[in-house]
């Protein structure tokens, strides 16, 4: 793995962990490095400052035309509910919030009625 890579799903994982998603487990998906809920991967590292997002296709339109800076698709990626995130353009606040939507796609529904976004913390500690 490379170092930014190994850098930024470390972030990754750290954000995840501060907002308190529960049953997350860290795995590969598709030969990289993802997290996973219930075995089902809902964020994987796609290269050093990409990472692949799980979210709901009409969320996934409205974020790629509110800020393209931060959120695209490839080709592969266009009709699937999976949009792309720059690691090194994103805000921890907003990456927080993506990976938290993201975890809510993929989670089972008894699972998510469990998490409450107002229990999380504001700010991950570095």
């Amino acid at each position: 793995m490379s170092e930014d890579l190994d850098s930024n799903f470390a972030r990754v994982v750290r954000l995840a962990e501060a907002a308190g998603l529960p049953e997350v487990t860290v795995g590969t998906s598709y030969g990289t490095p993802a997290l996973l809920v219930k075995d089902k991967s809902f964020v994987r590292m796609k290269d050093g400052d990409t990472l692949v997002v799980m979210c709901a296709r009409e969320e996934k339109e409205m974020l790629l035309e509110l800020d393209p800076r931060l959120y695209f698709e490839t080709d592969h990626y266009k009709g699937w509910p999976a949009m792309l995130v720059r690691l090194s353009e994103i805000d921890d606040q907003s990456l927080t919030g993506r990976l938290v939507a993201a975890w809510r796609e993929k989670a089972p529904k008894r699972l998510a009625a469990t998490f409450s976004e107002r229990d999380q913390p504001r700010s991950p500690t570095p």
